[in-house]
């Protein structure tokens, strides 16, 4: 009797393990998953560009609207006389797609990723269209600075902006991790 109690065990010890094995390859998965899709997207990187031109470039035609005389044509916002191009670089795809891979390099729930990807790319959109606005009505008013002012907030401005955007998020969703390293950190351990 003790030595069938012994093996039951035994048996149960190893089915255990067989559990704790089957998620180390989960988690493995799930990572190179996740990885995967950030090559994916690297590689064709016009997607968030198609995606977040239009949600940049009406949003910003619709609020200079209210103040000026303004119409749309393709990417070309006229504005009493001025012509505005919203290029590529106004829209900033590349620091959306910064914002996925601090996300998807970040260990977290499926939901709780699902709503920091929203609420960072929302946040973006939203001081992105501000920025073009701000800008646009120097342009208009021919500051005296405006080329600086421009410079400023493209080279530094962009960066605090996502950097910041990012700290809000780790904050309001409470994420704990570092991006990259607590996943390398975690699947050493595992190995």
């Amino acid at each position: 009797m003790e030595k069938k109690r012994e093996n039951k065990g035994k048996i149960e010890k190893k089915n255990l393990g067989s559990s704790s094995n089957k998620k180390d390859i989960k988690s493995f998965i799930s990572v190179f998953e996740r990885y995967l899709i950030l090559i994916v997207l690297g590689i064709f990187l016009f997607i968030f560009y198609k995606i977040f031109s239009p949600l940049t470039i009406w949003p910003s035609y619709f609020l200079l609207k209210f103040f000026y005389n303004a119409s749309l044509s393709g990417n070309f916002i006229l504005l009493d006389g001025a012509r505005i191009e919203i290029i590529d670089a106004c829209v900033a795809g590349s620091a959306y797609y910064l914002l996925l891979i601090l996300n998807l390099t970040t260990k977290m729930t499926l939901t709780k990723r699902f709503y920091s990807i929203v609420f960072s790319f929302s946040s973006f959109l939203v001081l992105n269209i501000l920025r073009i606005f701000f800008l646009s009505i120097l342009f208009i008013e021919n500051f005296a600075f405006f080329d600086i002012t421009h410079k400023l907030f493209w080279y530094a401005l962009s960066i605090v902006f996502v950097i910041g955007i990012w700290f809000l998020t780790t904050w309001i969703f409470k994420i704990r991790e570092i991006p990259v390293y607590s996943e390398i950190r975690e699947l050493f351990k595992k190995t």
